[in-house]
């Protein structure tokens, strides 16, 4: 028989300790791993910023089509900024600090231009120049909540819109070819799509934003096209449905793709339904 002395048994037993102690490490180790990969899937915060078209009131019919270039390009820096959250989300960087000053802030000057262009497009016609500087800074949004942006009533689950969902020269058009009289715009109306998306994976999400944002860039072109419909009318009663919604439902068709497949590219689970939210719109 073998026997131990007391130091012997006491090495042993530190051994034995140390590896209990290094295999508690690992398991720590690996449960944290995990949290943290849990957490970049999960869904980005989003810019949470002022509506500006349901601020704007009476629009003068010839500042229509500059006025809703500029909505829309409001929208598109919103949804710029959501995809840079949606890349921090999955991909952390920078110190306490780094939303505010490489997202938010830069978001805030961008508006500042584009709110500053509106006001030039009013009063260069006789309007009476908005105030809307106050409207310029952004906060955040709880993480999947969708920015409000100021895109049309049709795509209102789309374009998350708190109250700017009129035209900004009055109410719609429901008649279905121009307006002759050069009164009040036509607007578009297509499905949303945001709220019918399966759900996006968290290295996909930045892509996704930004197809969301081209496909609110491409109504809000369209947009002005009827707003300048509305001042120099042109074209036959098909006009409208083959000079602005058709190349508009084409253009969502592509953007729609690009989301699917960005999103196939992740998980493997192409959502080929999506393109089916391309069309029909209409104008009215």
């Amino acid at each position: 028989m073998v026997r131990r002395t007391l130091g012997q048994r006491k090495h042993a037993a530190w051994k034995l300790g140390g590896v209990g102690v290094v295999a508690v490490a690992l398991l720590g180790a690996g449960l944290t791993l995990a949290s943290a990969d849990d957490g970049a899937s999960t869904a980005a915060q989003t810019a949470n910023c002022p509506t500006v078209r349901d601020k704007l009131g009476n629009v003068p019919a010839a500042a229509l089509a500059g006025v809703e270039q500029e909505l829309a390009n409001l929208d598109k820096q919103i949804e710029e900024a959501n995809a840079r959250l949606a890349q921090q989300a999955a991909n952390p960087q920078g110190g306490a600090n780094f939303i505010n000053n490489a997202i938010l802030g830069p978001l805030a000057s961008k508006r500042v231009a584009a709110l500053d262009r509106i006001g030039i497009n009013i009063n260069r016609v006789g309007g009476q120049r908005p105030d809307l500087a106050s409207f310029a800074t952004c906060g955040l949004n709880p993480p999947g909540t969708r920015s409000a942006l100021n895109g049309n009533a049709g795509n209102a689950g789309g374009n998350a819109n708190a109250g700017g969902n009129n035209n900004a020269g009055g109410g719609n058009n429901a008649g279905g070819g121009n307006n002759a009289g050069g009164g009040v715009a036509q607007r578009v109306s297509c499905p949303s799509v945001a709220d019918r998306l399966p759900a996006v994976p968290a290295r996909a999400a930045a892509e996704v934003q930004r197809e969301l944002a081209n496909l609110d860039k491409q109504i809000a072109e369209a947009d002005a096209r009827l707003a300048q419909l509305a001042i120099r009318p042109e074209g036959g009663p098909n006009f409208v449905r083959n000079a602005v919604i058709g190349p508009l439902e084409d253009r969502r068709v592509a953007a729609i793709n690009r989301i699917a497949t960005a999103i196939g590219r992740v998980d493997g689970n192409r959502p080929g339904n999506l393109v089916n939210l391309a069309r029909p719109c209409s104008a009215r």
